[in-house]
This record gives structure tokens, C-alpha cells and sequence, in this order.
């Protein structure tokens, strides 16, 4: 079943970051070790799961010098933030970040915007709510 996107919000700690236009999702991959053998049947690689990395986040949006500064002070910073991304159907994903970028654009004939990526740091929770 499809839900609108409509109503999700990023938070940093208990905060809703102000004035997003979209929120990229998590991007889960793993690394792969090669197990492959000499005595592997049928000339096929084998692999086992190696380390886990749950990517980055993607946020842009209108630009608010003020509701933004956290994102910038924690570029500067380098600090580790604690991030929740709420859904309107009731799942959220909770995870730490660091925020590895951050930009500003003014285009003539549009408003000015912003962007920012979060690298996230450790196992990200997703937590699947009664609406789901």
C-alpha cells in the first residue's frame, strides 16, 4: 500500500529540522568477503556478509539561517547527533549521524534553498508504528 509523503519530518534530537522540501532515505548496503575455494563446486565465487553501512541521508529544502544553524555548527564540529526520521503512517527510522555536508542556492527566479548530507554512524533502528 502506498502512503503520502506528506507530514514526515527529520529531527535532531527531539527538534524537527524547519523547512524541508525532501528527506532521502537510508541506504543499507554491506561489504562482501570472497570465500571461494579451490574445491567450490561449479566454478561459481562464493561470499559471506561482511561489514554493514546504512549510508547517508540527503535533506533539502528552503533555507532558514536560523532553524538551521545546528547543522551547520555540528558540520563544524565533526559531533555525533542523535537523528529521528518520522513517517505520518506511524514507522520511524532512528539512527546517529555526523553531517558531512551542507550548501546554500539562490536561483533568480526561485526561492532560497539549502542542502545538507548526513553520514550515518552505527545500526539505524527502524521502528514500524501501529499505522503502517
Amino acid at each position: 500500500m502506498a502512503n503520502s509523503a506528506m507530514g514526515t519530518k527529520l529531527k535532531k534530537g527531539t527538534t524537527a529540522v524547519a523547512e524541508l522540501t525532501s528527506i532521502g532515505g537510508l541506504e543499507l548496503s554491506a561489504d562482501t568477503t570472497e570465500t571461494t575455494t579451490l574445491d567450490s563446486p561449479d566454478g561459481y565465487r562464493t561470499f559471506t556478509q561482511g561489514l554493514k553501512d546504512a549510508g547517508e541521508v540527503s535533506i533539502s529544502g528552503y533555507f532558514d539561517p536560523t532553524a538551521h544553524q545546528g547543522l551547520l555548527t555540528d558540520f563544524e564540529s565533526g559531533a555525533e547527533t542523535a537523528y529521528t526520521i518520522e513517517f505520518p503512517f506511524g514507522a520511524k527510522w532512528e539512527f546517529n549521524a555526523i553531517v558531512t555536508g551542507y550548501s546554500t542556492g539562490a536561483e533568480m527566479e526561485d526561492n532560497v534553498s539549502f542542502e545538507s548530507t548526513l553520514k550515518v554512524s552505527g545500526k539505524p533502528k527502524l521502528t514500524v508504528g501501529a499505522g503502517a
